[in-house]
């Protein structure tokens, strides 16, 4: 029950705990409004695939409340005809509506009500009869069941949609470039040192080993994602929901996403932890990790041009320098590597919340779910600019690379089993002193020949079969 007062645009709303001005035109009641009054820390609001994921749980928890008597149809309907409104709406629109922030309770219960408390509106609307936050949309469930559910849904539902599907991509366009620059050999390094030759193409290919291994860590992971809490209600027990509630929820939000949802076997596990989040967070961790790595290769492998290794040159996207012309970076690696950081920075946050398991409820999950949504977007959108805009678009110097190979001493590694160790680093030792080629030393120090030396120092056949 509400009244409105027009001249100060606002209108009392109450709920337990009394009356409260609320906007004249918001969609939401009290309990939000409270925690929009309690909350203001980072100006952050819930993630926008969270909330959506959010609306797709209360739409399931109607259609299956319908299904077993605990709600009439018309109110059902009611209720999903007002959650579909949400989602027709843009997200910067949907958003509107949802204005708690990131850090508030750790259960998540304003986020929820706001949730109950918006569509509770708009269902009454279409209805033209009252309808309840907590009686009616709320049916069936508790915070503490519904948000951990919605946090595995939307993080099941970002990595489907959004990072698996980028990650292929890269390693497509890995494996696709990698067959362009075969024929390219380069001097191998460890420590940052020359070493044996490796073709551009070994190297690549070792790139794109290390993005599908990631994909397929990630997704091992949803198997757990889409076991859900929803049906435990407060505590893990079930209390006020139908035994097979559980079932039926989890049959409606499969069908309304396209994924295989189930009721976790133990609503208590993940109620009380969220150890299968944790998990998955290393995983993106490690993702990052593998970024990273490829990230700084191609930006060492881009270096100079005059005064690095200049073997690639990145396409230029952009003025480097607001002071020295012509300059140009490296922007896409850089971006990556930023990214990198803060999706491992993302993992420590998320660690530190999954030990928040008290008992029977974990109370850091709006946190939980703000971090890995945004791991999961950030390594989306910057699998495919990488792809797209450093790995497919550089081009290869090869004149540079020729050049170091014919001067690389380590070459002579591959005399090893016919001169010995201690020979061939003496060889090394007087090309790296003379700045000549491995193979005029090594013609004037063994008994080898020309010839064969041309052939056992061939750095094409150095790179193996």
């Amino acid at each position: 029950m509400s009244t409105s007062s027009s001249a100060a645009k606002t209108r009392l709303e109450r709920d337990s705990m009394g009356e409260l001005a609320v906007p004249a035109d918001a969609l939401y009641g009290a309990q939000t409004q409270r925690a929009v009054n309690n909350f203001h820390i980072s100006g952050q609001r819930m993630p926008v695939g969270f909330v959506r994921a959010l609306l797709l749980v209360k739409a399931a928890a109607a259609r299956a409340n319908v299904s077993l008597g605990a709600l009439p149809p018309p109110l059902g309907d009611a209720i999903g005809g007002a959650i579909h409104q949400l989602l027709a709406l843009p997200d910067n629109q949907r958003m509107e509506h949802f204005p708690v922030e990131v850090f508030q309770t750790g259960s998540g219960t304003s986020t929820n009500m706001n949730a109950n408390e918006v569509i509770a509106t708009l269902a009454a609307r279409a209805l033209g009869s009252p309808v309840s936050a907590n009686d009616h949309v709320n049916a069936s469930q508790s915070s503490n069941d519904a948000i951990p559910t919605a946090l595995h849904a939307s993080t099941a539902i970002a990595l489907h949609n959004d990072l698996l599907p980028a990650l292929d991509h890269l390693q497509t366009i890995l494996r696709a470039k990698g067959r362009t620059v075969y024929e390219h050999v380069k001097t191998g390094r460890t420590h940052l040192m020359d070493a044996m030759p490796v073709r551009l193409s070994q190297v690549l290919d070792g790139w794109a080993q290390q993005v599908e291994d990631a994909a397929g860590h990630l997704r091992a992971t949803l198997p757990a994602l889409q076991r859900l809490a929803q049906g435990g209600t407060a505590v893990g027990t079930g209390v006020n929901t139908d035994p097979d509630f559980a079932e039926k929820f989890a049959a409606e939000l499969s069908t309304a996403t396209g994924l295989r949802f189930t009721p976790a076997p133990s609503f208590f596990a993940v109620m009380g932890a969220q150890d299968s989040i944790v998990a998955t967070s290393g995983q993106l961790k490690t993702t990052a990790v593998a970024l990273m790595k490829i990230a700084n290769d191609l930006r060492w492998m881009n270096s100079g041009p005059l005064a690095g290794l200049a073997e690639i040159e990145l396409e230029a996207l952009q003025p480097g320098s607001s002071i020295m012309p012509g300059k140009v970076n490296p922007v896409i690696p850089e971006a990556t590597a930023m990214v990198a950081a803060q999706v491992i920075g993302n993992d420590a946050a998320i660690t530190v919340a999954g030990q928040s398991g008290n008992f029977e409820l974990n109370v850091m999950l709006p946190v939980i779910a703000r971090n890995v949504l945004e791991s999961i977007q950030l390594l989306a959108n910057t699998s495919r600019l990488l792809a797209d805009k450093a790995v497919a678009t550089f081009k290869v110097n090869e004149a540079q690379l020729k050049h170091a190979l014919s001067r690389n001493p380590i070459l002579v590694t591959a005399l090893n089993p016919l001169i010995g160790y201690l020979k061939a680093a003496e060889i090394a030792k007087i090309a790296y002193k003379e700045g000549r080629p491995i193979l005029d030393v090594a013609d004037e120090h063994t008994d080898l020949g020309r010839a064969q030396l041309e052939t056992l120092l061939d750095p094409v056949k150095l790179t193996g079969p």
